[in-house]
């Protein structure tokens, strides 16, 4: 197995009035692990590390004081999207694979990993990708399938809740394929990336969010046209969508601000990254360091914007 590097690349940002007011002054991108197979998940613990997955690998890592990889589970299932619930244990969205878990697990604080849905109607989920977790407690993830097809069950590629009690709802069927998954501050709306690969609608979708969890009203806030859509999200204090999107010279984190109504979504900046992102999240004492995951590396860049809080309903 490849051991990680730590290592510091400066890129800079290309300025913008929006990305002046969006990114801390002089903000630089830095790259902080590299030797990463394919990154994923970023979540930050309220007692002040990150984690996140390099999925081939099939382990959890933890970044730790001197910007040091060690593993913080192993194996993780697969898995890609990650999140800490209310009382600091890891929810996470296990992949499918031969050792995947096709699952959405929770790691106990005693180290017990163990499954808070696996099935839908008696029938294996597709491969869980990513998750959030409301306010109440109660989990959404997307269940989609790239690749192989193989011992796939499901009549569709949706969007799931997990209330507290276990009850396992599919709350959307009508994304082609369901991606990265954000749940805005006010806990009103729900936001769903539609990424299918070899189809030129790849859309970002609004779902308003009912007080029984009910996600509907969904609408297109911004359709990537051939581009590539976006893979992860997340979502500042000020309800802005910061999203991993677009390969090549159009990759980056792209950050949209809502109208008024919620009924579309204007892109402020683009914080463009050397590697195709997956993921992102803020961290940091001060929730205002935003961490990027890219096929392979981490990186983070200081922003003049604040994450919400880490554990959901605190």
């Amino acid at each position: 197995m490849a051991s990680l590097v730590s290592m510091t690349l400066l890129v800079a940002v290309a300025p913008t009035a929006a990305a002046d007011d969006l990114l801390a002054p002089a903000a630089k991108l830095e790259r902080v692990v590299g030797d990463l197979e394919f990154s994923e998940g970023p979540a930050w613990h309220p007692d002040g590390f990150l984690i996140f997955e390099d999925i081939p690998r099939n382990r959890i890592l933890k970044l730790e004081p001197g910007d040091k990889a060690s593993v913080y589970r192993e194996p993780s299932g697969r898995s890609n999207g990650l999140a800490f619930d209310r009382e600091g244990r890891l929810v996470a969205a296990e992949g499918n694979s031969s050792d995947g878990g096709r699952r959405i697990s929770r790691t106990e604080k005693d180290g017990r990993v163990v499954t808070l849905a696996d099935r839908y109607n008696g029938k294996r989920l597709n491969s869980p990708n990513d998750l959030a977790i409301d306010a109440a407690g109660r989990i959404y993830f997307t269940d989609p399938r790239y690749g192989s097809q193989a011992g796939v069950e499901q009549d569709k590629e949706a969007v799931y809740r997990i209330d507290p009690d276990g009850k396992l709802t599919r709350v959307i069927d009508t994304v082609s394929k369901p991606n990265g998954i954000a749940i805005a501050p006010d806990q009103k709306t729900l936001y769903v990336s539609d990424n299918r690969p070899g189809e030129s609608r790849r859309v970002l979708w609004a779902f308003d969010l009912g007080r029984d969890g009910a996600a509907t009203g969904g609408r297109v806030l911004h359709d990537f046209g051939a581009g590539r859509g976006i893979d992860g999200m997340t979502i500042d204090s000020a309800g802005r969508i910061w999203a991993t999107a677009g390969s090549g010279e159009r990759a980056g984190v792209h950050v949209f601000e809502l109208s008024a109504d919620r009924t579309a979504a204007k892109l402020l900046t683009v914080v463009r990254t050397p590697e195709d992102p997956t993921n992102c999240t803020f961290g940091g004492s001060k929730r205002n360091v935003l961490y990027i995951t890219t096929a392979k590396s981490l990186f983070r860049i200081e922003t003049a914007a604040k994450g919400q809080a880490s554990l959901p309903g605190k």
